[in-house]
C-alpha cells in the first residue's frame, strides 16, 4: 500500500477516475435492490450514480490533457487511509437504513478525499475541478441523509448521523475491538495460572503481564493500519492510545481480583467481573455497531466461554 502524500498528481487523479467507477456502480447496486421495494429511492440512487459516471468523464478528460491516455489502474485498496468497506450491495435483500449510512460515509470519504488532494495539487485548474467535486459530494452526502428521513423519523437523533459514524470509527471501533481483545485473549493465560498454582500474587502478575502485552501489541497493531488521512479515523497515535488502553482495561479487569489472598474469593469475583465485561461489550456492539443484542451477547459469550474452558483445562491439566 501507498501513502496518499506519496502519490504524485496523476496517481491522485487516477485514483480519484477509479473511486468514481467504483461509486456508481455501488449506486447501480443500490437502485437494483431496492427498486422493488423502494422505488422512489432507487431512483435517486440512480442519478447519483448519472451524477458520479459525470464525475468520472471530467476527470478523465482533465486526466487526458495533462498526461495522456495511458490510465494506471489505482484503487481505495492500494492506498493507506482509506475505510475498508463491507460489500453490502451483494447481500439481497438490502437494508434501506444500512443503504442510507453506507452512503452517508461513502460521499463523506469521497468528499474529504478531493479538498485533501485539492490542496496536495499546485495546478489550478486540477484545483478547481476537485474541489468542486467535493461539493458535489457533499450535497450527495446531505441528500443520502435525507433519503433515511422517511424510516423512521422519530427515533433519529437531531445531531447529523454522519459525525456519529465517524465518531465510531474514530474511536468506538478501536476501543471495542482493544476491549474485546483484552477481555477475551486473556482469560486462558489468567485463568491457567490460576488452576495451576492455586497462588493469587502469581495469578495477579500472569494477568498484569497478559493485559499490559496485550495492550502495546493491539495499539502499535491500530496506529499502523491506517494513518487516517482519507478517512476522519483520527491521528494513528490517538486511535493506538484508545485500542491499546481498552485492551489494557479489558485484562486487568478480571486480574484486579487476584490481589485478594484468598483463592476463591479472588476467583469468584473474576467471574462476576468476566461476566459484566462480556455484557459490556455486548451493549456496545448493540448500541453503536447496530448488532442486535442477542446475537452480540451470544457471540461475545461463546467465544469468551471458550477461550475461558481452554484456560481452566490448561491448568487443571
Amino acid at each position: 500500500m501507498k501513502r496518499f502524500a506519496d502519490l504524485s498528481e496523476q496517481e491522485v487523479l487516477a485514483l480519484a477516475i477509479s473511486n468514481e467507477d467504483e461509486d456508481n456502480r455501488i449506486y447501480r447496486s443500490f437502485a437494483d435492490g431496492l427498486r422493488a421495494s423502494y422505488p422512489e429511492t432507487a431512483g435517486m440512487y440512480d442519478k447519483m450514480a448519472e451524477e458520479e459516471i459525470g464525475h468520472h468523464d471530467m476527470l478523465l478528460d482533465l486526466y487526458r490533457k495533462k498526461f495522456g491516455d495511458f490510465l494506471p489502474l489505482i484503487r481505495r485498496q492500494d492506498v493507506k487511509g482509506f475505510v475498508a468497506r463491507r460489500a453490502i450491495w451483494l447481500n439481497r435483500p438490502l437494508g434501506l437504513d444500512a443503504v442510507r449510512k453506507f452512503a452517508e460515509e461513502m460521499e463523506f470519504e469521497t468528499a474529504r478525499f478531493y479538498r485533501r488532494a485539492a490542496e496536495s495539487t499546485g495546478d489550478n485548474a486540477t484545483r478547481d475541478l476537485l474541489m468542486q467535486l467535493a461539493a458535489a459530494e457533499d450535497k450527495h452526502e446531505q441528500l443520502a441523509q435525507q433519503l433515511g428521513e422517511g424510516i423512521s423519523p422519530t427515533a433519529r437523533k437531531a445531531e447529523d448521523e454522519t459525525s456519529r459514524r465517524m465518531f465510531v470509527l474514530q474511536y468506538v471501533q478501536p476501543g471495542l475491538a482493544g476491549l474485546m481483545d483484552g477481555s477475551v485473549s486473556t482469560l486462558a493465560p489468567l485463568f491457567a495460572a490460576a488452576f495451576a498454582t492455586h497462588n493469587t500474587w502469581a495469578t495477579f502478575l500472569v494477568g498484569l503481564a497478559a493485559a499490559v502485552g496485550a495492550g502495546i501489541s493491539m495499539g502499535f497493531a491500530e496506529a499502523l493500519s491506517d494513518d487516517g488521512s482519507l478517512t476522519g479515523r483520527g491521528a494513528p497515535l490517538v486511535r493506538g492510545v484508545v485500542c491499546g488502553a481498552m485492551t489494557a482495561v479489558g485484562g486487568l479487569g478480571h486480574t484486579l481480583p487476584y490481589l485478594i489472598p484468598h483463592f476463591y474469593v479472588a476467583t469468584e469475583l473474576a467471574f462476576a467481573v468476566v461476566a459484566v465485561e462480556l455484557a459490556a461489550i455486548s451493549w456496545i456492539r448493540t448500541h453503536y455497531m447496530d448488532t442486535p443484542f442477542l446475537q452480540a451477547a451470544f457471540q461475545v459469550v461463546v467465544g469468551g466461554v471458550l477461550v475461558f474452558a481452554a484456560g481452566v483445562l490448561i491448568g487443571s491439566s
